[in-house]
């Protein structure tokens, strides 16, 4: 597995979001500026965490697609469903 390859693509995708800009919130007196709460992603040696998710082994299908889908340049397809209007 080459780190140094997925974490330029990390960066990438990270950047296409705005990393580090802050978003303005509407509250009830007005507005502020909110930064996004990040989504940690963490590699071991022998596998991935994602958030504050389990343990997921390199071997296990879904890890490979979560990947995969960072090496293509494209938001990890199983976030969907937790941010299904995008990042």
């Amino acid at each position: 597995i080459d780190f140094d390859l997925i974490l330029e693509h990390i960066e990438y995708l990270n950047s296409l979001v705005g990393e580090g800009i802050s978003q303005i919130e509407h509250t009830a007196r007005g507005a502020r500026l909110r930064r996004p709460e990040p989504l940690p992603l963490t590699l071991y040696q022998n596998g991935i965490v994602v958030g504050h998710g389990a343990f997921r082994p390199y071997q296990h299908p879904a890890t490979q697609q979560c990947l995969q889908d960072i090496m293509d340049g494209y938001f990890p397809s199983e976030l969907q469903p937790h941010y299904p209007d995008g990042v």
